[in-house]
């Protein structure tokens, strides 16, 4: 479970201006953070297959999130992917 002081900041890391909590960008970030404790989760509990469903339906909701994202403004897509780190 992601602590309101690790989404504070990840929000303001990633806010594209002052007061910003729901720009495709701090949406992905925020998604981007719980995926990773939720993976970190399911290496030390294999068989939690209630929470890898909610981990898979964060994936798709990231997923269309950034197919939004690029094809509004493709400069902005690569810029939270590069900053992020998740495409390899």
């Amino acid at each position: 479970m992601i602590t309101k002081e690790v989404k504070t900041k990840v929000i303001g890391e990633n806010a594209t201006h002052e007061g910003d909590t729901g720009s495709p960008e701090v949406q992905v970030a925020i998604l981007t953070q719980r995926i990773r404790e939720l993976t970190e989760h399911l290496k030390q509990h294999p068989n939690d297959d209630h929470s890898r469903l909610g981990m898979y339906k964060m994936v798709g909701k990231r997923r269309r999130l950034l197919d939004y994202l690029a094809k509004k403004d493709i400069e902005r897509y690569r810029a939270i992917i590069a900053k992020l780190g998740i495409r390899k």
